[in-house]
């Protein structure tokens, strides 16, 4: 028999880096979440937590937190229990792995559809469209928004459409690196703008534009808004959302570069097939917000 009491502790300890945070979120004492941690691992056998700033969890205690969450928005549905509360004191959350871009873009018209209608809390993890699907598999999110459509198992996929990047630069930029054009040479030269080492997008753009490997002076810039405002104000080219890039192109501060060129990245929402009803409610927010922000993905 599971002690949910013990898990509510050892969870908060994750969710918020250390026991003192813990303790103010549950409404006990420090000692108090101590004890019960410590006891749970006594009674098991094993770490549960890694004590340390922050706190983390062990891969037993990660396994331990994501049936807990489970557990707490299967509660959520009890109509006997008040909006917004579980038996164990912790206000319920939904966790998901958004990528940045989705975030910067279409994915807070869901977020705000969902929190309205349920009242609930989200806790979101941002992570590369690519390999937010592996937070899935590892049960540390319950659904992501994933460029990936590969099956994973105990959840379902939904296509959603597909975000649409453009390649541009500031004109200051373009007239310093890009004088008599775009070509293997410039694009090897040019400063460019990554987001982190996952991303693949200037590169997918760069190979499939102008058949190069893009291998160019790198700037990794690891948020959306400064990606596009670097770009403004010339620092390097790069992939921008198309409806943030837009109103720049159209005011003269960003220049497409190959407007033959553009990008779609295919979306997809998978979710797990636990049936609390947060889950169904966040998936027609999802599903209402892509249809109205996405585009129609490649077919």
């Amino acid at each position: 028999m599971l002690d949910y009491p013990s898990l509510a502790a050892i969870a908060a300890v994750v969710r918020e880096g250390s026991f003192e945070k813990a303790a103010q979120v549950m409404g006990i004492t420090p000692s108090a979440v101590s004890q019960r941690v410590r006891g749970y691992e006594e009674r098991l056998g094993i770490a549960l937590v890694i004590r340390g700033q922050p706190c983390t969890a062990t891969k037993q205690g990660r396994e331990l937190c994501a049936h807990f969450d489970k557990v707490r928005l299967l509660e959520a549905d009890l109509t006997t229990i008040p909006a917004g509360v579980t038996p164990h004191g912790l206000r319920p959350s939904l966790s998901i792995a958004v990528n940045a871009d989705s975030l910067a873009t279409w994915f807070p018209h869901a977020m705000t559809d969902f929190a309205q209608k349920t009242g609930m809390l989200v806790e979101l993890t941002l992570e590369d469209e690519g390999h937010t699907a592996d937070r899935l598999r590892t049960g540390d999110v319950l659904a992501v928004v994933t460029s990936d459509p590969t099956p994973v198992a105990g959840s379902k996929t939904i296509a959603l459409g597909a975000l649409g990047y453009v390649a541009c630069a500031s004109p200051a930029f373009v007239e310093r690196h890009f004088p008599t054009g775009i070509d293997g040479n410039s694009l090897a030269t040019a400063p460019v703008m990554q987001f982190n080492r996952k991303d693949e997008l200037q590169g997918r753009w760069a190979k499939a534009s102008w058949g190069v490997e893009l291998n160019a002076p790198t700037h990794w810039i690891p948020s959306t808004q400064a990606f596009l405002d670097l770009a403004c104000a010339g620092l390097a080219w790069g992939l921008q959302p198309e409806t943030l890039a837009k109103p720049h192109i159209d005011a003269g501060t960003l220049i497409e570069l190959a407007p033959e060129h553009s990008i779609k990245v295919p979306l997809f929402w998978t979710v797990s097939r636990l049936h609390a009803q947060a889950l169904h409610v966040m998936t027609d927010a999802v599903k209402k917000a892509a249809q109205r922000h996405l585009q129609a993905a490649a077919v």
